[in-house]
């Protein structure tokens, strides 16, 4: 069968529609609706010619700030992204082919996901891992849903430190399930509230959800809640930030039953939202109740090394009401660049970076304490991240040092009622000394005026 480019429709293809309708315009197509309920949406400009179009979009393109310097984190990072991770996943083997639907998916991209989860499982600390989910947010969700299934419960501890995007996402994609949701507020010292969990724990929760470092950047030790949770005979569910695990206890250390987070700062850039990746890790305990699916390690009739799908319970390989998940496949191109990443690093060019954001936020944090009117949301140790406190609203703020060339960080108060003064501020190994010096002047000025 010969193959055409796509052609809009012609006068005379319109006409012809037309006459086999039987009606004379698009007017007549839309008659039917009510007056008072047809939109004006549809008033469409004049076509463009190709060159005339690349002008119009690259004019309202150079409206956007693209050369600020960025201090905003809030789940989401500037890290830097080595060349190779480019050009490796950029190859026509992968890039053109890179969703594994069957069984019968290639040696190189099975082995890429069967190397990816290895490397998320050393990362975390736990047993297993998939071979990801589509981003932080839908994982967490899998997460919850997998725990409640484990345990047979609906209810699920959630701490206010956890990510209120991961939060709102949740209640989204469970609206129409019976999940009840508890809040658990956070405690006065910026990390989760031990007497109140404590206190809410009960034979009816199924699953309690935390988040470390937590989105005020604050690091915990949850070692001891994460017992009282399995006291209850309830799962745990720690959402991470993988670049801390570079220097953090892992969450495979404080117990946690199912690992969940963001990838995106492992080799992906900041895209207006995606595409990123969702990663997953357990034990092996509960690896028959985890979505998506898992690539194993084996060896062929002539006894060399091969890969394969070894776990892949969805609705379209097994009967539906078994399914565990609608999820159709796994973001397979971003993982490779997410194990491209780890493997170009190395272990200790990994710690090194975590190092170098350590640092880099520590500096930040003695200069702008210095200003005048500014402290600290929370005196708790952190990563890279943290939220001091203004005498001025953090939105105002953000605001005049956009004009002035620089992201200055998250107003938190668009989230947290009464926090409306308080910024969160991220900083990766791609910051300099020189730029947060800029940063802590600038802010100064702001303040000042």
């Amino acid at each position: 069968m010969k193959k055409t480019p796509f052609c809009a429709t012609s006068e005379r293809d319109q006409a012809e529609m037309f006459e086999f309708l039987g009606i004379g315009d698009f007017d007549e197509l839309f008659a039917e609706i009510p007056a008072d309920l047809q939109s004006d949406l549809l008033d469409i400009p004049e076509g463009l010619s190709e060159m005339e179009m690349m002008q119009h979009i690259r004019k309202i393109a150079r409206r956007n700030s693209t050369n600020l310097v960025n201090f905003c984190g809030a789940g989401f990072y500037d890290h830097y992204i080595p060349a190779a991770v480019n050009a490796l996943a950029s190859r026509g083997e992968f890039y053109t082919a890179y969703t594994p639907y069957q069984p019968e998916a290639s040696q190189g991209t099975l082995q890429a996901a069967f190397e990816y989860q290895t490397a998320i499982c050393r990362l975390t600390g736990m047993e297993v891992a998939n071979a990801s989910l589509f981003d932080g947010g839908t994982a967490l969700f899998e997460a919850v849903m997998m725990a409640l299934r484990s345990t047979g419960r609906n209810k699920v501890l959630v701490d206010q430190g956890v990510s209120p995007i991961y939060r709102k996402m949740l209640r989204c994609y469970t609206q129409n399930l019976s999940v009840d949701y508890q809040e658990i507020p956070l405690g006065s010292n910026g990390v989760a509230d031990r007497k109140a969990f404590e206190a809410a724990l009960d034979d009816t929760v199924g699953a309690a959800i935390f988040q470390n470092p937590n989105f005020f950047g604050c690091l915990d030790n949850l070692k001891e809640l994460v017992d009282k949770v399995h006291e209850s005979n309830a799962l745990a569910i720690m959402s991470v930030y993988p670049m801390a695990l570079s220097v953090v206890e892992t969450p495979g250390a404080m117990g946690a039953d199912i690992v969940t987070g963001e990838g995106q700062s492992l080799g992906l850039p900041l895209n207006f939202g995606g595409p990123y990746l969702g990663f997953m890790a357990t034990t092996k305990k509960h690896v028959r109740k985890m979505p998506g699916r898992i690539v194993g390690e084996t060896v062929d009739h002539k006894g060399r090394r091969g890969f394969v799908l070894t776990l892949q319970a969805r609705e379209q390989h097994i009967r539906r009401e078994k399914a565990t998940s609608n999820i159709c496949s796994n973001v397979q191109l971003c993982a490779l660049r997410a194990i491209i990443y780890l493997s170009l690093v190395g272990r200790e060019g990994f710690l090194e970076v975590g190092r170098d954001c350590m640092d880099r936020a520590s500096y930040a944090w003695h200069k702008l304490a210095k200003i005048p009117g500014v402290e600290p949301a929370f005196n708790r140790r952190f990563f890279n991240e943290f939220a001091i406190r203004l005498p001025k609203d953090a939105s105002d703020v953000v605001s005049a040092l956009v004009d002035q060339g620089i992201a200055a960080g998250f107003p938190v108060g668009r989230y947290y009622k009464g926090m409306e003064n308080v910024l969160l501020l991220a900083f990766t190994e791609k910051r300099t000394k020189e730029e947060i010096d800029i940063l802590v002047a600038k802010l100064e000025s702001v303040l000042k005026a």
